[in-house]
């Protein structure tokens, strides 16, 4: 088969045609652009759509037919549509780039957009199945034509012949595909049927499926394949039948039961539709694979540009005449027009969760339950939403899991830990004195405490740092503290080389002897100290000169607690070091911070240390008592 060439000029007078390798071609359709063969279903259900939408368009009253059949190594498909002559059967069947539905070709006046196929390539995909492909067709343009038949095989060659009036009498087409070797499995009738269903089931035209074991040979009733109108289109009687019918549609297609459906109707951009929320969390990281019609034909069912990454809660499934294919038709173009189409079914999902915030409570709070996350991810590029969905949203707290709205009830200063491990460490002893914190070292949460104070004025919102949280605690008595003074400066000296300072407070629950404190100033100056000391002498004056005053991390000693003050009177200078470095470390742990090297080892010497002193002691005459 050939494609035309560019003209001749002066300075090229032998210009030729270039030579197309069938069999090349086919293993690109196959390899490159199609993801599967079985798209060649889908052409054969595009050329009979097209055929039949000419037909229209020329003949308004012409009875329209398109009958599917398979068996297994045959596939047949006959339509009542537009037919060709002998002449177009030449032009359009074996040049690759030339389609009948350019406006204006053989005297068709139809518009290219009101046809599936834009690209001209036609039954040539259907060799990526077939060994030869045999088409009986007579024109409805030319009542005068003779029927034609036109004959390809995969090495490239074609025949085409007039046949007598008897072969068919009536405009239309019918296509013949016999299977390769090795492809007869997607010629099997309950493949070609559900391929059929899958394509077709949303096309304009109604289209059934015969299995047949010879061309016309009845094979048993006519199965329907169109299930029109769509479900979102057809009438129910009540708000809740539509909701239930929806639901086994999502059952059916997707296959859960979603918590709701969202209406995604754009009547502007051409687009019907609807959006399944998803019964169970789903990582906002994953991209949904949307199922999109193009004028009722299945384009794809991973469409994951339809809507904005943030709506990874939803599943969704439309129809569209406006939006542009892939070359494949497996996918969408993503243009402007997308975009734009994007950004409205985005709206479309943002409007649904106001409706449900103003007048459905309980279905809002069963959604949020699950999909908190996609919710706050929303929130964070809009901040009328925030303050939507303020009452709603749930956050980990110093006091239990609840809303943004329940816990500014009773805090008007906010402060929060930037991970996990800091906010498990302090909460117990917030909540014991009074302190309000989240914990906002989960996804999107500290984004959106940050733009609290636009939404809600009267709120302070602070990170935490050591030093809030110590003057939270109470004080111990200056007697206490000075009778405590060496005790003190022999734990500062022990924890110096691990930049830690040591403070002694009192606070609940008593059962915690040490707390660590850290903040992110704290953990900068210590990086910058630990850059200092491998730098070179260049690097070292910067660096040096660069020393702040912030504070260093902090252990603080709780004089409640019965341990520290058994340590705290211990004779031996050298064990209550190694009792206050094993506080540290047990600090540390408890924390579930990363150990530097230097914490590994204090943590060991410690420990080793400790064993040391209780096998001396019990070696000890006194131990022996």
């Amino acid at each position: 088969m050939t494609s035309t060439s560019s003209s001749s000029t002066p300075s090229d007078p032998s210009a030729n045609s270039f030579q197309v390798d069938l069999r090349g071609l086919v293993d690109l359709l196959s390899h490159h652009l199609y993801s599967s063969p079985r798209v060649y279903v889908r052409e054969l259900l595009q050329n009979a759509v097209d055929a039949v939408t000419a037909r229209q368009a020329l003949d308004p009253e012409a009875e329209i037919r398109i009958r599917l059949s398979a068996s297994a190594g045959r596939v047949t498909i006959e339509d009542s549509g537009i037919g060709l002559t002998a002449a177009e059967a030449h032009s359009l069947l074996a040049t690759i780039g030339r389609s009948s539905k350019r406006g204006g070709d053989h005297g068709l006046e139809t518009t290219r957009r009101e046809f599936l196929g834009q690209f001209g390539i036609g039954l040539l995909a259907c060799f990526v199945v077939a060994r030869q492909i045999r088409v009986v067709t007579r024109s409805a343009r030319d009542p005068q034509a003779a029927p034609v038949e036109w004959l390809a095989t995969d090495d490239g060659s074609y025949t085409v012949r007039e046949l007598p009036d008897e072969a068919r009498r009536e405009p239309g087409t019918t296509v013949i595909l016999q299977a390769r070797p090795g492809a007869e499995e997607w010629t099997v009738p309950a493949r070609v049927e559900q391929l059929a269903r899958d394509y077709g089931s949303l096309l304009p035209y109604d289209i059934t499926f015969t299995e047949g074991e010879r061309e016309g040979a009845g094979g048993g009733e006519p199965r329907g394949i169109t299930d029109r109108p769509a479900v979102w289109d057809r009438p129910f009687p009540t708000p809740a039948a539509r909701r239930v019918a929806l639901a086994g549609h999502c059952s059916q297609l997707f296959g859960f039961t979603p918590l709701d459906s969202i209406d995604l109707d754009l009547p502007v951009a051409g687009v019907r539709g609807v959006a399944y929320v998803l019964p169970e969390p789903t990582s906002p990281a994953h991209r949904a694979g949307h199922r999109v019609h193009l004028k009722g034909m299945l384009l794809t069912d991973h469409a994951d540009n339809l809507l904005p990454d943030w709506a990874f809660f939803v599943r969704a499934v439309i129809d569209t005449d406006t939006l542009r294919p892939t070359a494949s038709r497996e996918n969408l173009y993503d243009d402007e027009s997308l975009s734009a189409v994007r950004e409205a079914l985005g709206a479309r999902v943002r409007a649904w969760l106001a409706e449900l915030a103003a007048s459905e409570p309980e279905r809002l709070a069963a959604f949020l339950s699950v999909h908190h996350l996609g919710v706050k991810s929303l929130a964070r590029h809009d901040a009328e939403l925030l303050g939507l969905m303020l009452p709603w949203l749930p956050f980990e707290t110093s006091e239990g899991s609840m809303s943004l709205q329940e816990f500014t009830a009773a805090h008007t200063e906010i402060h929060f830990t930037r991970t996990v491990e800091e906010f498990r460490q302090i909460a117990p002893i917030a909540a014991a004195h009074g302190l309000g914190v989240i914990n906002a070292g989960y996804t999107y949460d500290a984004d959106l405490l940050a733009l609290l104070p636009a939404v809600r004025p009267d709120l302070k919102v602070t990170e935490l740092d050591a030093g809030a949280v110590t003057e939270r605690l109470d004080p111990v008595p200056t007697s206490a503290e000075l009778a405590l003074a060496p005790f003190l400066s022999t734990a500062r000296t022990r924890l110096e080389a691990q930049g830690c300072d040591v403070v002694l407070r009192a606070f609940q629950p008593v059962s915690v002897p040490a707390l660590y404190l850290d903040d992110r100033q704290a953990r900068q100056e210590r990086d910058r100290t630990a850059a200092l000391d491998s730098a070179d002498s260049l690097w070292s004056g910067i660096l040096g000169a660069l020393r702040g005053s912030a504070p260093r991390a902090r252990l603080v000693l709780n004089h409640n607690n019965p341990l520290i003050r058994r340590i705290s009177a211990l004779p031996d200078d050298g064990l209550t070091g190694t009792a206050v470095e094993s506080l540290y470390g047990q600090a540390l742990l408890m924390s579930q911070r990363p150990l530097r090297p230097a914490d590994s080892t204090l943590l060991n010497r410690a420990f080793l240390g400790l064993l040391e002193w209780a096998t001396h002691s019990t070696d000890s005459p006194e131990g022996q008592k």
